[in-house]
């Protein structure tokens, strides 16, 4: 046994503060609430952000901007020229396609055909959104356009 381990052993364990019993313990009487209010009462608690009454921080800052976070869609974007490199003509192209061949990562999720890049083959194409470009360029190819 060493002086170290028994040091550290010594102090590991805090013993608790027995509340309410008597003057001489230093938490009697009111132990430790004070008198009367809010606070002497049993199971009570201020609510995040109550700063005693004072205006809280939430009230004082200035509230300002709009954020479409809770309502904005968001789309996988594949482009034309991917489109051209990944499937043979006269194939259909829909979500489940688009996923296998590792275009988009969710085939549930909506999907948006932009047409960055060359079409020289005829596609059935099936998306919720198209741009006008790739809308140009898969009808220029002879292929079909249908909207999901």
């Amino acid at each position: 046994m060493k002086l170290d381990e028994i040091l550290q052993s010594a102090g590991k364990y805090k013993r608790r503060k027995r509340i309410g019993r008597g003057i001489g313990s230093g938490k009697g009487k009111t132990s430790g609430r004070g008198h009367k209010g809010y606070g002497s009462r049993r199971g009570t608690g201020s609510l995040l952000g109550f700063e005693g009454g004072q205006n809280p921080m939430l009230a004082r800052i200035p509230k300002r901007g709009f954020s479409n976070a809770d309502f904005r869609k968001e789309f996988q974007i594949v482009n034309v020229a991917s489109l051209d490199e990944k499937f043979d003509d006269g194939s259909r192209v829909d979500g489940e396609a688009l996923k296998r061949a590792r275009l988009i990562e969710d085939a549930k999720k909506p999907v948006k055909v932009l047409g960055n890049g060359d079409l020289k083959k005829k596609l059935t194409v099936f998306a919720t959104k198209f741009s006008a470009s790739a809308l140009e360029k898969i009808a220029a190819a002879g292929g079909t356009i249908e909207t999901v």
